[in-house]
């Protein structure tokens, strides 16, 4: 499991015209699944994600975490983070997560995130999407399930 989490001050998705989701301050996440991603790594992911300490505190260093801000996140599926362009020109998504299972662990995560701190919003799994973001930093992490010790 691959996230790109930004910092932002907004963001918002649109779909067809339509915003499907929008945030104020907090985090615009842009997720994706691979083959070998499971319900007890979203798991371990969410609950990595929603302890890290990210945002500037009255001192500037980075000290506190979404939840001491008040923050929103919005999640948008994003098979493309396992493109791998390795050979050739094109990008081969053989190491993406087959659709339904994708669905099924994308809905999973934002599933746990509203429960453990209710403000998220969404795009749509799948959809074309337009997303458009207010990066505050600009401060950008990539979080990856097989890098990452989650305690």
């Amino acid at each position: 499991m691959r996230i790109v989490l930004q910092n932002v001050v907004s963001a918002k998705v649109e779909v067809e015209g339509k915003i499907t989701g929008n945030i104020a301050r907090g985090w615009l996440l842009l997720v994706g699944f691979s083959i070998k991603d499971n319900s007890i790594i979203v798991e371990k992911m969410v609950e990595k994600l929603l302890k890290l300490r990210v945002f500037p505190d009255e001192n500037g260093k980075t000290n506190k975490s979404l939840s001491d801000i008040e923050g929103e996140i919005l999640s948008v599926s994003q098979f493309t983070l396992y493109g791998n362009v390795q050979h050739g020109r094109r990008p081969s998504f053989t190491d993406s997560a087959p659709y339904e299972e994708g669905e099924k662990l994308y809905n999973l995560f934002n599933s746990l995130i509203a429960d453990k701190c209710g403000r998220i919003a969404t795009g749509i799994y799948g959809a074309d999407m337009k997303v458009t973001l207010v990066n505050d930093g600009p401060f950008t992490l990539i979080l990856d399930s097989e890098e990452l010790v989650c305690d």
